[in-house]
Parts: C-alpha cells; structure tokens; sequence
C-alpha cells in the first residue's frame, strides 16, 4: 500500500476509534517536526517582509509616496488574508502537509521573479500574487500543531513556530538592507528568493506525515461555512480574533514608517545600518518561545496582558529624538508583540472546538487585514502629523486590544 494512502487508512482508524497519535517531546519526529515548522515560519516571513527596509528604496526610485510605497507589503498581506480562509478549506482535501509544501516554492520562486519586474504595478501584481500563494502556510502551520502536538506541550511548540517567524522576519529584513547596500535591490531580492526556495526544500523533507487529521475529498461550501460560523458563535474567539487584528496593526506600523524616519536627518542611517535594526527579531524569537512556556505554566491571558502591555511601552518610547532610547523601543515594542502573538495564536486551537483549521484560518485573516488595513493608514497619519501622531494611533490600537483581552478573560473564567 503507498505510504500517502496508508497514513490517510491510518487516520481514518484513529479517528473511528477516538485515538490521537500526538507527538510528544523527546521523539524524533516531534524533532523534525519542530525544526520543520520553524523552517516555514522562517520562510514565509522571510518572504512576506523582505520589502520592508525596501519602502523608502521604492518611494526613491518609482516616484511614489511612502504610503503608496507600503503597498508593496499590504498588497501582499491583503491578499494572504484573504487566501488564508480558502487555504483551510482547500486543506481538508488536499492535506496540511501537501498545501503548505506547494505554498512555500511557489512563494520564493515568485520573490525570485519579484528581482525581474521591470516597473512598480507589475511588481504590486506579483506581490499579491506571493499573498495568494503564501495563504497557503499560517494558518494551515497551525492547524497542524494543533492536530498533531501533544496539547501539554502545545503553548512551547507553537512558540518554536513563531520564533521561526521572527526569525524569517528578522532575517528578510537584515538580508535585504544589507544586500541592497551593496548590491542594489534587485540582486537582494532574488537571493532572499533561493533561501527561501532552500528553506521549502528542507520543510518538505522534514515535516512528518500528519496522523490525527482526516481528509474531506470534494469541496463542501456548506460545511466550512458552518464551520466558521460555529467559530465566531464561540464568545470568547472573536474578541481573540480582534486582539491579532490591532496588535498587528500596530506592529507593523511602527515597522512600516521607522525606516522613513530614520534614513531622514538628523539620523541619516543608509540602507545596512537601517537593516541591524531589524536584528532586534532576536528578542521577539525569545520572547515567543518563553510566552509560550510561562503561558503553559501560569496562564495564558495573564502573559497576553503583559505582552500587549510591553508593546504599547514600546512604541511609546520611540516617541525620543535619542537613536538608542528609539532601538530600545524598537526592542521592547518586538518583545512584547511576538509573546502576545504567540499566546493568542495557541488560545486558538484551545478555544476552537473542532475544525481548528478554520478558526486557525479566521485569526490569521483578522491578524493579515490588521497589518494590511492598518499598516497602510499608518501611511497617513506619517504625512500628515509626522511620527507623533504614528505613535497615537498605535497606542490606541494597543488600549483596545488591552481591553478585548481582559474581556475574553473574563468570558473563559466564565465558560470554566
């Protein structure tokens, strides 16, 4: 029997059955795994974000503005929102496994072409198509966590997940300025394009097989509008799906319009120098495994204040005229984003009942509109007011999710 047909045999046993083969800590699988879902985190967001120290370069050079110039971001986080709820349901045919790996080449074969674009509306055109494509992995990655992890051990996997995040993040911004220092932009892309396609290909031979899912062959609209439906009835996961909305507006944000200020005078910074500030990821890779563990241990919602409460210290801070007190904002603002990410990402798959491919989808959709929605108004607020009122409008989407916070907290203790 063909090993793909004899994983779907044995999952459709363990299903009739009421048996879950989750992997557990100390396996090698549950290692492959680990690394392999790190890999896709690192590569979807390598991808997603390795035009933002770009923005200023694209203002420059195509003669547009910087809100128009981010639209080489939101178009891209626009359309991976959207793609993210098809993603969930083209899942349950083709399988989590198969989806992301098609995702993830197709999405570095597209930054590689990204290099080639020979004027902006074509490059926005081949960006929205990477969203499309990437809609494949997110929500998807953590569908799978969800059904294959042991849930004990969850909360420190999923922050190994969004650590790999960060650290794509992190590396496709760094990369990127430095290569474009001193290769231009378009050699810079094409390379952050191979290391992406590099890190598919290691995905691909890592990720094991998943043993608890099921697959739904045909498309069945009724049941996956049944199944995002039962999920915003669920009281406490749309105030959750709210929270990645405005945390990740407000993130992105700050990333989006810091570069025009700072390669503005007095601070003068090139395009490398502009780059190690993004290294400051290294934190938000920390910052999400160890959310995750004190998430497991003392409590979710109480490290998800924290979190969103870290994040508004930051983006306060760099409210300074002063470089360093500006990183350190940086620092803090990336800290406190990521462990909230990584928490409100886990209470998910806790909260979700059934169909955690949908609800996992729906939260990705709020946390893409968020960063696409809000990342670009951010844009407006930079023209008109200047970095002040930037700063404003990121603290009061940080006060909101605050309070959607305390009041999906309120609405478990009440459901326990």
């Amino acid at each position: 029997m063909p090993t793909s047909v004899h994983a779907v045999k044995t999952a459709e046993t363990t299903a009739i059955q009421g048996q879950k083969h989750y992997l557990t800590r100390g396996t090698g699988a549950y290692r492959r795994a680990s690394l392999a879902l790190f890999l896709s985190g690192f590569s979807t967001f390598s991808l997603l974000y390795c035009v933002q120290p770009l923005l200023p370069i694209f203002s420059q050079q195509f003669s547009v503005s910087p809100a128009e110039s981010s639209l080489s971001l939101s178009l891209s986080t626009g359309f991976l929102a959207v793609a993210i709820v098809c993603a969930a349901a083209v899942s349950e045919g083709l399988g989590r496994r198969s989806l992301m790996s098609i995702s993830l080449v197709g999405a570095a074969l597209l930054t590689i072409a990204t290099a080639f674009a020979p004027n902006w509306h074509l490059l926005l055109v081949i960006r929205a198509l990477q969203g499309l494509v990437l809609g494949g992995v997110p929500a998807v990655a953590m569908a799978y966590l969800a059904e294959e992890i042991d849930p004990r051990g969850l909360g420190a996997t999923m922050g190994l997940y969004v650590g790999g995040t960060a650290f794509g993040g992190m590396s496709g911004r760094v990369l990127t300025g430095i290569f474009a220092e001193y290769l231009t932009w378009r050699p810079a892309l094409f390379i952050i394009g191979a290391i992406g396609l590099a890190a598919a290909i290691g995905f691909i031979a890592l990720l094991p097989p998943s043993r608890n899912f099921v697959r739904r062959p045909g498309f069945d609209p009724r049941f996956h509008a049944k199944a995002w439906l039962g999920h915003l009835r669920n009281p406490a996961l749309p105030v959750i799906f709210a929270i990645a909305f405005l945390a990740m507006g407000s993130f992105v944000t700050i990333y989006n319009y810091a570069g025009f200020r700072l390669v503005a005078p007095p601070y003068d910074l090139n395009q490398t120098e502009l780059g190690l500030i993004f290294t400051v990821y290294l934190f938000g890779i920390g910052a999400s495994s160890i959310g995750g563990l004190l998430g497991d241990r003392i409590g979710h919602f109480s490290v998800l204040l924290v979190g969103l409460a870290l994040t508004a210290a930051g983006s306060a801070l760099t409210l300074f005229a002063s470089l360093p007190v500006i990183i350190l904002g940086i620092i803090v603002l990336t800290t406190g984003f990521f462990m909230s990410h990584s928490i409100a990402s886990g209470l998910v798959g806790k909260l979700a009942h059934g169909t955690k491919g949908h609800a996992s989808s729906l939260y990705m959709l709020a946390y893409y509109v968020g960063s696409s929605l809000m990342g670009s108004a951010g844009g407006w607020f930079f023209a008109v007011e200047g970095w002040a009122a930037v700063v404003i409008f990121t603290l009061a989407m940080l006060a909101l999710a605050f309070a959607s916070a305390c009041f999906a907290q309120k609405l478990a203790r009440r459901k326990a």
